[in-house]
């Protein structure tokens, strides 16, 4: 029997088929789960369609309002009565944010960036939690920019630390309901969100020369790890951070 048969995953974030997320949901698939896609607009949407077809179970998330998220979870309840797991994959920030100087970030250019890609796990989770009515998991992603200065991360690593704290707190608020949140931290990978990174050939380039074997990690490795942490196997794991990155944060 698959790691996942019979259980529920909620999976935001797919952005096309080069998105974490989109490795998440396969290799959860893969172990026997139902996956329920979001997405955030209608062009988003039309982008999963093409991914997933029009079969596959889909709700509209945008986590920039309350109201929509209420309502998203509010049409899975109804749907699925309870989950088993979800998957955090949302982040944003401007494009102008992501170089030059920290101290030119702007106020709302910061409040932006916080509030799609960090305080949307604590938003999710407060309508995703009640819905674990037999215990479950979280997974959120974050990257290594939130403890170390890389070049260019800028205000994404400001809000993947906030986004690792969370994890910590969340992680202490839930455990006594049976469910676990905790983070990977992905290495570089040639994403959508990525590109948006100002010299983000080199910060690629880095990354795959700092692995230890050489080799860039993949979406499905990142994949593979989540499949497991939204697993009964990963019980043990609480409130932790783990590493998929072929060993980029040794050095």
């Amino acid at each position: 029997m698959s790691i996942l048969t019979g259980k529920k995953i909620i999976v935001t974030g797919v952005a096309n088929k080069k998105s974490i997320a989109w490795g998440c949901a396969k290799a959860i698939a893969d172990q026997g789960a139902e996956i329920i896609y979001t997405y955030q607009n209608d062009r988003m949407k039309k982008n999963l369609v093409k991914l997933v077809g029009e079969e596959a179970q889909m709700f509209e998330l945008d986590v920039a309002s309350d109201e929509k998220i209420a309502e998203a979870f509010a049409a899975i309840k109804e749907k699925f009565g309870s989950i088993d797991g979800l998957v955090h994959s949302i982040a944003f920030a401007n494009k102008e944010e992501l170089s030059g100087n920290v101290t030119e970030i702007t106020r709302d250019g910061f409040q932006l960036a916080q509030d799609i890609s960090a305080y949307s796990l604590l938003a999710v989770s407060k309508y995703a939690a009640p819905l674990m009515t037999e215990g479950g998991s979280i997974v959120t992603m974050t990257y290594m920019g939130s403890e170390r200065s890389i070049p260019n991360y800028n205000m994404m690593g400001i809000a993947k630390a906030a986004l690792e704290a969370e994890v910590r707190y969340l992680a202490t608020e839930l455990a006594p309901k049976n469910i676990r949140v905790n983070a990977i931290s992905a290495g570089a990978i040639k994403t959508l969100a990525v590109t948006g990174v100002k010299d983000y050939q080199s910060l690629l380039s880095l990354s795959e020369e700092r692995t230890p074997d050489k080799v860039a990690v993949t979406i499905e490795e990142v994949g593979n790890s989540c499949a497991f942490l939204l697993s009964p196997l990963a019980t043990g794991i609480i409130g932790d951070v783990i590493y998929v990155d072929k060993g980029v944060h040794l050095s």
